[in-house]
């Protein structure tokens, strides 16, 4: 069993992390790890020591569906992955897949985001 988090009492955050493709997630669910835009660094780093949890929902873009959801495992170091190939990603960092499966858009419907005008999360 892992020990508690010494960030128990702060709040849990969750983010929709959107891949270009289904690849980069692939790659994540084998390996553990993830790497996002660099302007997407500080917010997460941010939201990973000042919150007890950090929860990462997937998506590939236009693809209507979650594929799956994951723990943020540490911080975001400078290191670089050539996994991913693509410019203007950052550094990688750890994750920790709770769940890997398809899940359609519209099975979270009743999912408002208030902090985006109440819109759907999706």
């Amino acid at each position: 069993s892992k020990s508690p988090s010494p960030r128990q009492n702060m709040p849990v955050r969750y983010f929709i992390m959107k891949s270009s493709n289904l690849q980069n997630i692939e790659i994540s669910q084998q390996k553990g790890i993830w790497a996002t835009m660099q302007n997407n660094e500080r917010k997460l780093n941010g939201a990973f020591w000042e919150s007890s949890m950090v929860y990462l929902i997937f998506s590939v873009q236009g693809s209507g569906h979650f594929q799956g959801f994951a723990r943020m495992g540490s911080s975001i170091g400078c290191e670089k992955s050539q996994d991913w190939g693509s410019a203007g990603f950052g550094g990688v960092f750890k994750v920790e897949w709770i769940r890997k499966e398809s899940i359609p858009f519209q099975f979270a419907n009743h999912l408002l985001n208030p902090w985006n005008d109440n819109k759907k999360v999706q």
